[in-house]
């Protein structure tokens, strides 16, 4: 069973999104909140897996609300949840530790998808962002190889965490064990001096970024 909470201010989204998890077998909602206050102690009784997170909340934003649970919950995943599409949202969100990030336009069977996914391990995220994402790594603004001093293999592997792929897909994708995948993934951890796979991901999109 994955354990969801919600950050909502919307009360009618609010509502839906709880109801949309009680139709679903292996997703249970166990906390839901307006607001980011309390927000620690609460998740400390309830203990989700995953928090859904709006970014324009009242009082504390959600970018805050990431920073925050990242720095409480170790192992705490979070999907922002926002109508915000630019780059600036995108990237800090990212840097501060979320996983994954929806529009709210995305239809309720893909957010259901999406949780899954987060749980397995993956980064989903809508297609525009996706592409905000991956355009980073286009034609003039690819690592180059003495970026971080990563290998051909580990940029590779970076660029298909970026994708939203899951261990075990990029281990298929390059026909390796899944401990070869965590091997290498250790070794590009060490490399950028990061200790989660979005930290990774969010420091190499800002040195690209800033160049």
């Amino acid at each position: 069973m994955i354990r969801v909470a919600i950050v909502e201010d919307n009360q009618v989204l609010l509502k839906s999104m709880e109801q949309l998890f009680e139709q679903t077998d292996d997703i249970r909602c166990v906390a839901s909140v307006k607001n980011l206050l309390n927000v620690v102690s609460l998740f400390q009784k309830a203990k989700p897996d995953i928090v859904i997170m709006d970014i324009g909340l009242p009082d504390i934003s959600g970018i805050e609300g990431v920073r925050t649970l990242k720095s409480s919950f170790e192992n705490i995943q979070i999907l922002m949840f926002t109508v915000f599409e630019d780059d600036d949202k995108i990237f800090e969100a990212i840097r501060e530790g979320a996983s994954g990030y929806l529009l709210k336009k995305t239809r309720p069977q893909e957010i259901v998808e999406a949780i899954r996914e987060l749980h397995l391990g993956g980064s989903p995220m809508s297609p525009p962002v996706a592409r905000r994402v991956i355009q980073y790594f286009q034609t003039g603004s690819l690592v180059k190889k003495d970026d971080f001093m990563l290998t051909t293999r580990e940029r590779e592997i970076l660029f298909s965490l970026v994708d939203g792929l899951s261990y075990k897909k990029i281990a298929d994708k390059y026909y390796l064990s899944i401990h070869t995948i965590r091997k290498h993934i250790s070794n590009i951890y060490e490399k950028l001096h990061v200790h989660s796979k979005s930290q990774a991901v969010a420091k190499i999109l800002y040195s690209q970024k800033n160049k």
